[in-house]
């Protein structure tokens, strides 16, 4: 079986445990030959019963792809560009690399005629654009039934970015009938990971925390939350289970910033400058765009509920997931174990 983009923070967690269950895995990086990018993935193969074989390839470039798919089953495509705030260039940046990508990885599916399934690495942000959609819907909360129909180039692109690729997933798989998709939609991807390189959106969210961006308060902002490592298994259940098919949305609970706090300091002390009280919208909306938040972003997101129904889920993939409240105490020590947030701060 293939995995692309195998040294992400999910997929590492995802090799891991393909190698665990005696699979052998052959996995796509942009770089195999990088040591600081590969050395979590060789460590865990030399400790698993399975087999791991690295191809070098690019999103933009579908020669790599072919090769690394031959005679393989079953794809787990989990690549694709990770920049959630400040994109230089949407269109070259997200857009181009996510939907070419895409097509890449699926259209080599379709040549190949040993693959029988992909399972395609989506998010919750191609469910909804901003929580202000949430109001527009007649349900309580979003399903798997709603797509984002708010986000663009200029407006929310990285949402914009895996809204598109997933549709043309979708139609790329429609266009044949030997392979089938799956697809997982993450939420806000919390908890271990097993490298420290990582771009990952809540890393920037929980250094904030930590280092005392939001000591004075934090916006009225509520992030759905799950576990990497139930994400890893979301997707190897959603490759294994024949009877798994569409959508799946990975979400275990939905915490606001100021929950997070709460739950940081219960575990890690008062020695934090974790934030206690919720800011002013207007005082939210003025300090979003330090963090790379564009105001209306922010206005379409402060104050506004957020809702999932992750049914679908623990019926058709069985999955039962971590408590938020895991994934957010064991994600800060790891921060703090790879000094991105300042122990000094808490008077240590």
């Amino acid at each position: 079986m293939l995995v692309t983009g195998a040294n992400g923070y999910v997929a590492s967690w995802l090799v891991k445990r393909l190698l665990e269950a005696g699979c052998d895995v052959r996995a796509t990086v942009r770089d195999p030959g990088d040591p600081a990018k590969t050395a979590h993935l060789l460590a865990a193969v030399r400790a698993c019963p399975g087999t791991l074989t690295l191809f070098r390839a690019d999103l933009l470039d579908p020669r790599g792809f072919r090769r690394a798919m031959a005679d393989c089953a079953l794809v787990f495509h989990t690549a694709s560009p990770l920049i959630v705030r400040e994109a230089v260039d949407p269109v070259r940046d997200l857009i181009e690399p996510a939907t070419r990508g895409t097509r890449h990885v699926l259209e080599a599916a379709s040549r190949t005629p040993s693959v029988r399934r992909v399972v395609l690495t989506s998010s919750i942000v191609a469910v909804y654009g901003d929580a202000a959609d949430l109001a527009e819907i007649e349900e309580d909360r979003f399903d798997e039934s709603h797509w984002n129909r708010s986000s663009g180039e200029h407006h929310q692109p990285y949402s914009y970015s895996k809204t598109l690729a997933e549709r043309l997933a979708w139609k790329i798989a429609g266009d044949q009938d030997r392979w089938d998709l799956v697809v997982v939609n993450p939420g806000l991807v919390l908890g271990p990971g097993l490298s420290p390189h990582t771009r990952a959106e809540g890393v920037l969210i929980m250094r904030d925390l930590g280092n005392g961006y939001y000591r004075f308060g934090a916006p009225e902002l509520e992030l759905a939350v799950v576990d990497v490592r139930d994400v890893a298994e979301g997707h190897l259940r959603a490759g294994l289970i024949p009877e798994a098919g569409g959508r799946h949305i990975l979400v275990s609970e939905t915490l606001g910033l100021i929950e997070i706090a709460e739950i940081l300091r219960a575990r890690f002390g008062g020695g934090f400058p974790f934030p206690r009280r919720i800011v002013s919208k207007p005082v939210a909306y003025m300090l979003a765009p330090r963090r790379g938040i564009p105001q209306a972003v922010a206005k379409r997101n402060i104050g506004y509920p957020l809702r999932f129904d992750n049914r679908r889920a623990r019926e058709s993939l069985g999955m039962e997931f971590r408590p938020a409240a895991e994934s957010v105490t064991s994600h800060f020590r790891q921060l703090l174990d790879d000094g991105l947030v300042l122990r000094a701060a808490a008077g240590a």
